[in-house]
């Protein structure tokens, strides 16, 4: 049997799943599941089908780091194709095409998938190879269980031969024409999950959509590579139209056919999603005389009194209150918040980075205190900033500071100050992690007034 190439698509914002999920950290990357991430999950599932390839992951740039801690859970080593700009499906799905072998089949996973059935899922993927080998291109379809507004739907023949010949797609239709959908029995969810050879990708997008061809082919060959990672050309990439798969490609594709797949899944593309198959219950979360009420909250205690059908979620700097019926028009809110500016649309007050995290507890005019978190044998940066001090207070572990000339070592409960301009490094030489309270103060205190002379990472000025 040919092997499978496994190409995960992780380039989703998930911001139906807002204040959680975030452009800045996006619902793959968060711990939704049983405390693991929807990646580390389609990661432990898809190494199953990845026999002697590698597993290919397609990323925003600025999550590299992400996905690589995400691997590291999942006991899976990964290669990474870098794009430096989301442009959706089609755009990716090409790119991972040309950087394969013509002759590859390939895989197209999205990274926010929930399939706890790890054997049947395999065992659904295996019967589309045969057709995909000879050019077709594979979907892999879900047998509906509700009349869901929220899923993309795929019309099939009504014939018993896998299989199924695709009549069309059809985007997220309203509820009354879902209903229809599920009472004829040809209509399944559309899964964006796809099995095709690198070459009926590659001749299909020059067919269908030529100038994403023409523009993602010269980004490709464009590209630099470094150990497992593959960095899209920007200038040439950012050129591309954005487009998904389906308008791309698979509504003038005629070779499409479909694999029912019978087990649970869902895309957890919401809140209502989520309560769904989210059985942790919150120590924080309290219901008094309250029905089909879902709180999460990991912070505070959180009350909900007489509630019916609400979702309420809460975080540090944000929370959402909102009936059930209404949770799938979070995404508009998102977006509105955006347009009025406010950061936390986009962005959380903590910040996942290679050398650990932190997170801004609190900020005003002229000052901002920072919550920082140093991994074991990690360093930040050499830099320094131009219009801000710093200082910094252990509370946990052990620092080792260079400031200016000097070199030196703080304990708990020992501080430091970087004074503005000053050349600086913060590192963790121990064995546990360490915890500093940064003190910030001047007239500009962003994170773009970082310039890196040297770092580990990559990411020097």
């Amino acid at each position: 049997m040919k092997k499978i190439k496994p190409i995960i698509l992780c380039g989703g914002s998930g911001t139906r799943l807002w204040p959680v999920s975030r452009q800045s950290l996006p619902k793959q990357f968060v711990p939704l599941i049983d405390y693991k991430s929807l990646l580390e999950l389609t990661l432990r599932r898809t190494k199953r089908l990845a026999s002697s390839h590698r597993i290919q992951v397609l990323a925003n740039i600025d999550h590299k780091f992400l996905v690589k801690d995400h691997a590291k859970l999942a006991g899976v080593d990964v290669e990474m194709i870098l794009e430096p700009s989301a442009k959706n499906t089609a755009p990716a799905m090409l790119a991972a095409s040309l950087i394969a072998d013509e002759d590859d089949l390939l895989l197209f996973l999205p990274a926010d998938h929930y399939i706890p059935d790890i054997e049947l899922f395999i065992k659904t993927i295996y019967k589309g190879i045969d057709a995909a080998i000879n050019g077709s291109i594979i979907t892999y379809g879900i047998r509906p269980t509700s009349a869901h507004s929220g899923y993309g739907y795929i019309e099939c023949d009504d014939s018993n031969n896998l299989p199924l010949k695709v009549s069309k797609f059809i985007e997220k239709p309203d509820q009354e024409s879902a209903k229809k959908y599920i009472n004829s029995g040809n209509y399944y969810w559309n899964s964006g999950i796809f099995l095709a050879t690198a070459k009926t990708i590659i001749d299909g997008m020059k067919e269908h959509a030529k100038d994403i061809f023409d523009s993602v082919n010269l980004s490709v060959k464009a590209s630099k590579k470094s150990k497992n990672l593959i960095y899209l050309n920007k200038k040439l990439f950012n050129r591309t139209r954005a487009e998904s798969i389906d308008f791309a490609l698979l509504e003038g594709f005629k070779n499409i056919l479909m694999v029912p797949y019978s087990g649970e899944w869902s895309d957890i593309g919401g809140w209502n999603a989520l309560a769904d198959h989210d059985e942790t219950v919150s120590k924080n979360a309290h219901q008094y005389d309250s029905v089909n009420t879902f709180i999460k909250s990991n912070r505070r205690p959180v009350i909900a009194l007489g509630m019916k059908d609400t979702i309420i979620v809460d975080t540090s700097d944000a929370v959402l209150v909102a009936s059930k019926d209404h949770a799938e028009k979070v995404k508009e809110v998102v977006t509105d918040l955006a347009q009025k500016n406010i950061k936390e649309s986009i962005e959380h007050n903590y910040s996942n980075r290679p050398w650990g995290s932190f997170e801004v507890i609190e900020e005003g005019i002229g000052y901002k205190l920072k919550n920082i978190t140093v991994n074991p044998g990690e360093r930040l940066s050499l830099q320094r900033h131009q219009h801000r001090a710093e200082h910094w207070v252990v509370v946990r572990g052990l620092a080792e500071v260079i400031c200016g000339d000097e070199k030196y070592t703080l304990q708990q409960s020992e501080s430091t100050y970087i004074p503005k301009g000053e050349i600086h490094q913060l590192s963790n030489p121990g064995k546990e992690v360490l915890k500093i309270i940064e003190i910030q103060t001047g007239d500009y205190l962003e994170d773009d007034d970082i310039e890196r002379l040297r770092d580990q990472y990559g990411r020097a000025n």
